[in-house]
């Protein structure tokens, strides 16, 4: 992965007003808000666009999208205005490519195809375009599950030339993310279920005990 002073962090799946200010008020990077009809996270364009409203400069928002149509791509770009778009399905890296909009590949280690650290990163390699590929472990769900990924499968990844900065998903709590930071060194972490109360409800405490521990690492 990529040794950096500072890990940044992303905070996933939010639906309510007072959990968006209580992670900027936290000190995350990012937050994200979750398209996909099917995720117990998921909001509605109109949701999407009031919670976006009240994110602040310097934070990024990140809409996920799980093999939605370009046109539903398309309408959220022109109504949420996201910094960023998080493909979580299978989309191809022609299709992610085409709203010339800066994107991030989310990578579902340990899927089929998925399983091996050759395959992890010949997936990687197909989506140079990606400002960065996110790690996740894999689930039915594409995400949220609470999982935590099989690290040996990122072997190949973390030792090639031609990579993109990593951010790690699936599994992270407060009481885990330190360790995961100090073994895999990613450029960021994200985190949903992790500093929940339940799906899509986040807890304050939990996301401030959970940036206290990134910086603790």
């Amino acid at each position: 992965m990529n040794s950096q002073l500072r890990t940044r962090v992303k905070i996933c799946g939010l639906t309510r007003l007072e959990d968006v200010h209580a992670a900027v008020q936290a000190g995350a990077d990012a937050i994200g808000f979750v398209m996909y009809p099917k995720s117990q996270r998921a909001v509605s364009l109109e949701q999407a666009r009031e919670l976006r409203a009240a994110v602040p400069a310097f934070v990024n928002v990140v809409t996920l999208f799980v093999n939605a149509t370009a046109q539903e791509v398309q309408d959220v770009i022109k109504l949420v205005q996201p910094d960023l778009l998080q493909f979580h399905g299978d989309e191809s890296p022609q299709f992610c490519e085409s709203f010339n909009h800066r994107y991030f590949r989310a990578i579902r280690v340990g899927a089929p195809g998925l399983d091996t650290p050759e395959g992890v990163l010949q997936t990687c390699l197909r989506y140079q375009s990606a400002s960065a590929w996110l790690f996740d472990s894999y689930s039915d769900a594409y995400g949220g599950s609470g999982l935590a990924l099989d690290a040996s499968l990122l072997d190949l990844v973390q030792q090639a030339e031609d990579t993109r900065v990593a951010i790690l998903a699936g599994g992270l709590t407060p009481d885990t993310v330190a360790t995961s930071i100090k073994t895999m060194q990613p450029y960021a972490v994200d985190v949903s279920s992790g500093v929940e109360d339940a799906p899509g409800i986040k807890s304050s405490l939990k996301i401030q005990r959970f940036m206290a521990a990134v910086q603790s690492a």
